[in-house]
C-alpha cells in the first residue's frame, strides 16, 4: 500500500516552491499562468497553496485566498478556494481529495467558496459544500461617447497596483449583497494573465474595469471611496454608442434599476458554512479565485 503524501504549504516567500506551483499551474488549466502575477509580487500572505510535492514538482494543489466577504451589509471573514486540481500523470490516486482536506483543517470554521471547473461539479458537494446559483444583471441603456475619455491605466506599473490596493482596501465595497473588499490582487491576477477587461479613471477615487463589446458596455468592477453618478460618467466610457449594460456584480448600489437576465450558468458557484441571501446576486467577477 503506497503511503500517503505528505501535504506542503506554500507562501509568498517560499520562492523555489512558488516556481514549481507556477509551473504546476498550466498542466492543469491549460490558459492560465501564475508567472506575470508573482513577478508583480502580487502574491502575498492573503494567499496560500497546499500542495502534494513529488521529485521537485507540484502534482496536486488547493489554494486558499483569504477574504474579507461582505454579506448584507456586514463583514464576513472566510476563504476561496482556486486552482484546484491534479496532473494528468497522477490523477486517480486522491491526491486532490488529500490537498482539499488539509487547505479545509487550514480553514478551521470559517465559510468558505470556490468557483467550480464544470467538469468537476460532483467532486466538491464530498467536502460539504453546496451548489449555490448566480445571476446576470443587465440594463437597457442608450449612451453615446462624450466628453473626455477616461484614461486606461496600466497594471503593468507597481503605483496603480498600489492605489487600486488601497480603494479596494478602504473605498467602497461595489455591492453589500454579496462581494468583498480588499481583493485588488485577485483583480491583479486577471490583469497579469490577460484576462481584464481595461482598467479606467474616472477620478482620483473612481476606478472601473469596462470595455464595449458590440453595442453593450460591460463593467466588471468598480473601485471608489465614495459614491457617484455612474449613469453621468457612462459616455466618457465609451467609444462608440451603446443600447445596453452588462454588469459583473449586483449593482444595486450603482444602478438600482438593473434587471435580472437570467442565470450565469458559467459561474458553478459553491459555498460552505456560508449563509447566502436568497435574494438574486452575482459574485463581483474579478474577486473570483
Amino acid at each position: 500500500m503506497s503511503p500517503v503524501p505528505p501535504v506542503t504549504e506554500i507562501g509568498p516567500r517560499d520562492t523555489a516552491l512558488r516556481n514549481a506551483f507556477c509551473d504546476y499551474v498550466p498542466q492543469v488549466f491549460r490558459t492560465v499562468d501564475f508567472r506575470r502575477w508573482c513577478d508583480w509580487g502580487e502574491w502575498t500572505d492573503d494567499y496560500r497553496a497546499f500542495v502534494v510535492l513529488e521529485d521537485g514538482r507540484v502534482v496536486a494543489n488547493a489554494s486558499v485566498t483569504r477574504m474579507r466577504l461582505r454579506l448584507e451589509g456586514h463583514e464576513v471573514r472566510a476563504f476561496q478556494f482556486g486552482a484546484v486540481g491534479c496532473v494528468p500523470s497522477h490523477r486517480g490516486r486522491g491526491l486532490s481529495r488529500r490537498v482539499m482536506t488539509a487547505a479545509l483543517d487550514a480553514c478551521g470554521d470559517a465559510p468558505v467558496l470556490l468557483f467550480a471547473n464544470p467538469k468537476v461539479r460532483q467532486f466538491y458537494p464530498r467536502f460539504g459544500f453546496e451548489p449555490w446559483p448566480q445571476t446576470l444583471f443587465a440594463a437597457r441603456h442608450e449612451a453615446v461617447p462624450e466628453g473626455p475619455p477616461a484614461p486606461t491605466l496600466d497594471l503593468e506599473d507597481a503605483q496603480v497596483r498600489a492605489e487600486l490596493a488601497t480603494l479596494s482596501r478602504e473605498g467602497l465595497p461595489v455591492t453589500e449583497r454579496f462581494g468583498a473588499r480588499d481583493y485588488a490582487a485577485i483583480a491583479s491576477w486577471y490583469a497579469a494573465a490577460g484576462f481584464a477587461r481595461p482598467l479606467r479613471r474616472l477620478g482620483a477615487d473612481a476606478w472601473v474595469f469596462a470595455d464595449v463589446e458590440g453595442d453593450t458596455l460591460y463593467l466588471d468592477d468598480i473601485f471608489a471611496r465614495e459614491p457617484f453618478d455612474l449613469r453621468a460618467q457612462v459616455p466618457r466610457l465609451i467609444d462608440r454608442p451603446i443600447r445596453s449594460i452588462r454588469f459583473g456584480f449586483t449593482p444595486e448600489r450603482w444602478w438600482p434599476g438593473a434587471e435580472e437576465a437570467g442565470e450565469d450558468l458559467e459561474a458553478d458557484l459553491f459555498v460552505r458554512k456560508l449563509p447566502l441571501s436568497r435574494q438574486p446576486h452575482r459574485f463581483p467577477v474579478m474577486a473570483r479565485t
